[in-house]
């Protein structure tokens, strides 16, 4: 009997003994994985459909919580679990179950940051959003170049090139492309707020004005240059000269490369710039503020030429004999600065090919 009443009492001291671990461990598993308020956040994917259990696994492996048995136990006792959002998350291993849970209900995801340069093209902006796996760049061109969606966006189309403003975005994984088109489409529209009656003021309509600034941006490399290449343009514009932009013909081309002579004859496009007189019939990407602002006030300037330097700003022609004179200093210093370099003992110097150099200067406004 004595034997008996001892194995009840070992028996009763066994379950004390595992409630109190069991609570302790409980009680631990609810404390946040560390206390370390400099940890850096991980980043976990929660996927639509996924089982609480496949959560919890993600989670503990992360380091993000303590225990997956107490993270399941709480989500069932608090009633939480099928209120969880799909998305990506970005977790600190300081915070709470409850934190956490909170997180998880209510769809914080974590935002991918994306800054979208001045000039760039809708297939450019394309590919990086594809990189940041906002979303895919097949599907982004698809909806930006839908005439009938972007009709719907208020904009003169056909496409969103020119109109995707370029800024720094934040944008959750698998944000559907049409939601992205908008947020950077109302941006321009806020910007153009600021610069419409300046655009009425000159008689120009949206379409002309956008189209016009694309081509200034991707000719200008300082700011303070913009309004006097816009001033060219229109000069060029007023007596019926072609514009003669290279960038036009490397938007048909979909590359941004040194032109050759042939390129401007022998490509065949709406956007040739070279051989078609006028505007190209849609922007060749998307400008900044400060073009939208060079176009709409452009320098009062008597030239009709420019051709870019080795460092990057433009020297400025009334005539092409003038302009063919600037040229030839440009080139005529380059080879002299070459010989320099490939006779200079010094290793502060970098060589460099003259063509390479002379594709910077070649991009000139020339008679054909």
């Amino acid at each position: 009997m004595k034997f008996s009443r001892d194995k009840k009492v070992l028996g009763f001291l066994l379950l004390i003994f595992h409630i109190f671990l069991f609570t302790g461990l409980y009680i631990e598993g609810i404390e946040p994985a560390s206390s370390d308020k400099r940890a850096l956040p991980k980043i976990v994917e929660i996927e639509r459909g996924e089982s609480l259990l496949s959560i919890a696994s993600k989670l503990k492996k992360e380091g993000l919580i303590r225990s997956s048995s107490v993270f399941v136990l709480e989500a069932l006792r608090r009633g939480v679990y099928r209120d969880f959002k799909a998305g990506e998350y970005a977790l600190y291993p300081y915070q709470s179950l409850s934190e956490i849970f909170e997180i998880l209900i209510k769809g914080k995801v974590y935002l991918h940051r994306i800054t979208i340069p001045e000039g760039a093209t809708l297939w450019q902006i394309a590919e990086a959003l594809e990189r940041e796996k906002i979303c895919s760049k097949e599907e982004f061109i698809k909806w930006a170049e839908n005439p009938d969606f972007i009709s719907e966006l208020g904009l003169p189309g056909p496409t969103a090139e020119g109109y995707l403003f370029p800024e720094t975005y934040f944008f959750a994984k698998k944000t559907p492309p049409p939601l992205i088109i908008k947020v950077m489409t109302n941006k321009f529209k806020e910007i153009w707020q600021e610069l419409e009656d300046l655009a009425i003021k000159r008689g120009l309509s949206l379409k002309e004005v956008v189209i016009l600034a694309s081509i200034v941006e991707k000719e200008a490399f300082h700011e303070s240059e913009k309004p006097i290449i816009a001033g060219v343009y229109f000069n060029r514009l007023k007596r019926g000269m072609p514009l003669q932009a290279d960038p036009t013909i490397n938007y048909a081309l979909k590359t941004f490369r040194r032109l050759t002579y042939k390129d401007y004859h022998s490509v065949k496009s709406p956007y040739n710039t070279y051989l078609n007189p006028g505007l190209p019939p849609t922007p060749i990407g998307n400008p900044g503020k400060s073009s939208l602002l060079a176009v709409l006030k452009p320098a009062k300037v008597p030239y009709l030429y420019f051709v870019a330097t080795p460092e990057k700003k433009h020297i400025f022609s009334r005539t092409y004999k003038e302009h063919l004179t600037a040229i030839y200093k440009i080139r005529n210093s380059l080879k002299i600065e070459t010989f320099k370099m490939e006779n200079s003992t010094s290793l502060s110097y970098e060589k460099f090919s003259i063509n390479e150099t002379l594709s910077i200067a070649d991009r000139d406004l020339k008679p054909l």
